[in-house]
């Protein structure tokens, strides 16, 4: 059993926000005592490194900042958004498909994210991007809560599955609410999707060599897929 895919899409303007944060420090002074405690003084503890990313780790984010370059927006149509330490993209329309970018540059990679459906429908698409240009050229790797998947492309605003004309089923989507480990390899011309580990498909396509990385969710008939992002990487092979 295969599901047909219709392809409708926005694209969220960014935002530019601040996060203002401020340091409060008060000095105690004890009171006088006829029996004063004299204590040695004590060392001041080191403060610990951040941990450096691995060198093949070009880009990695968890989503507790909220400055970290993602879209930011929300109409009528859906949102993209940070909210407690995930990024969640809510669709209201349609039939259509809402992304968002960090606004990075990256050739050869490994994308991968945890997903999970927050609200909406069964009958939906999530996943990643890579190679985007622009709004109407890119590859996209999706699942669906139902337990479908697809690997695509938008050339010139024009949209078409990789490798099939429509999506297919697979057990190793876990469907409903569960978390997903979603991965797509976009290396040379081979495009690799796996799902919590397992392989799905692998296709071969040359359009783009370059571009941004991203995440999209979207809706067919039933409209409200609500779906929230974690531990997005971006790793070079």
């Amino acid at each position: 059993m295969q599901k047909k895919f219709y392809f409708g899409a926005i694209i969220a303007a960014t935002l530019i926000s601040t996060l203002a944060c401020s340091v409060f420090s008060a000095e105690i002074t004890p009171e006088a005592s006829d029996n004063p405690i004299v204590s040695e003084p004590s060392e001041i503890p080191e403060t610990p490194e951040t941990p450096e990313m691995p060198s093949n780790v070009l880009f990695q984010d968890d989503f507790s900042d909220t400055t970290s370059g993602w879209d930011q927006t929300t109409s009528e149509e859906g949102m993209t958004d940070y909210e407690n330490g995930y990024y969640r993209i809510l669709v209201n329309t349609d039939d259509m498909d809402i992304w968002a970018n960090p606004g990075l540059d990256f050739a050869d990679v490994i994308v991968e994210v945890e997903a999970s459906k927050a609200g909406g429908p069964d009958d939906n698409d999530f996943g990643v991007i890579c190679r985007y240009q622009d709004v109407e050229n890119f590859y996209f790797f999706i699942i669906s809560s139902d337990g479908y998947y697809a690997v695509g492309k938008v050339v010139n605003g024009d949209q078409q599955l990789i490798g099939d004309e429509n999506m297919n089923p697979s057990d190793d989507i876990n469907q409903g609410a569960a978390l997903n480990q979603i991965k797509a390899d976009c290396v040379g011309s081979q495009l690799a999707f796996y799902v919590n580990g397992s392989l799905l498909t692998a296709v071969e396509d040359s359009t783009f060599i370059d571009g941004d990385v991203g995440l999209i969710a979207g809706t067919f008939s039933e409209v409200g897929t609500d779906i929230h992002f974690d531990n997005f990487s971006v790793v070079q092979p």
